[in-house]
């Protein structure tokens, strides 16, 4: 319910910001959408503005320029996708494996549920250029090495650097979206090259002791 003290102005003021918080959420889902199919350089500010149905002026009313929309794309998923990982990663409910599981899970789960960002990412993963992005991707590796240094120490993991370990488990998470139809495919029902079953076996055999060389 409205408060019916608060100023005609200062309603209006609300009211033009939620606008403007919509509008920008707009422009940035019609600019992931065409960077993820295209990629960057083949991306206009003309086809963003066209798509989200703005002047190509509106999205300069939002952002400097072409590198700074794609850069709050990404800086807006991480703000989305941190606090998830982190509260994944908190919960030590169950053993190591399971968790492992459950951050699998997790993982494909949050890039189905944002495949065009999931062909953006997959089509520009080094954004370290940015210190934000950045301090994100190294916080992502610190987290995941200290699930895999629990593992090693009830005797569950493989020994190894846990930094090394974690960005190996990236590499194949990675390698697992690229192939993941919900992601990367258009086509109604698209072929499965690798199952998301399929996909844990390999990590846990990738990461635990007694499979491989481990």
């Amino acid at each position: 319910m409205p408060n019916v003290t608060e100023p005609a102005s200062g309603r209006r003021e609300q009211r033009r910001r939620r606008h403007q918080l919509l509008s920008r959420e707009q422009l940035l889902d019609a600019a992931e959408e065409i960077f993820g199919r295209k990629g960057y350089h083949d991306t206009t500010l003309k086809e963003v503005a066209e798509l989200a149905e703005f002047s190509v002026g509106s999205v300069y009313s939002f952002f400097d320029n072409k590198d700074d929309l794609f850069r709050q794309i990404f800086l807006r998923r991480g703000e989305e996708f941190m606090p998830d990982l982190r509260a994944v990663l908190a919960d030590e409910h169950g053993t190591p494996v399971e968790r492992l599981h459950r951050l699998i899970e997790f993982q494909v789960r949050w890039f189905r549920d944002h495949p065009h960002f999931g062909r953006l990412y997959l089509r520009h993963p080094d954004r370290d250029m940015d210190p934000v992005i950045e301090s994100n991707y190294q916080e992502a590796m610190h987290l995941e090495a200290e699930l895999i240094r629990s593992g090693q120490a009830d005797g569950t993991f493989r020994s190894g650097d846990p930094e090394a370990l974690a960005r190996l488990f990236s590499g194949l998470m990675g390698a697992f979206q690229a192939l993941d139809p919900a992601v990367v495919s258009d086509e109604p029902h698209p072929d499965e090259r690798f199952s998301l079953a399929e996909l844990h076996d390999l990590v846990e055999a990738t990461l635990t002791v007694g499979s491989g060389r481990g």
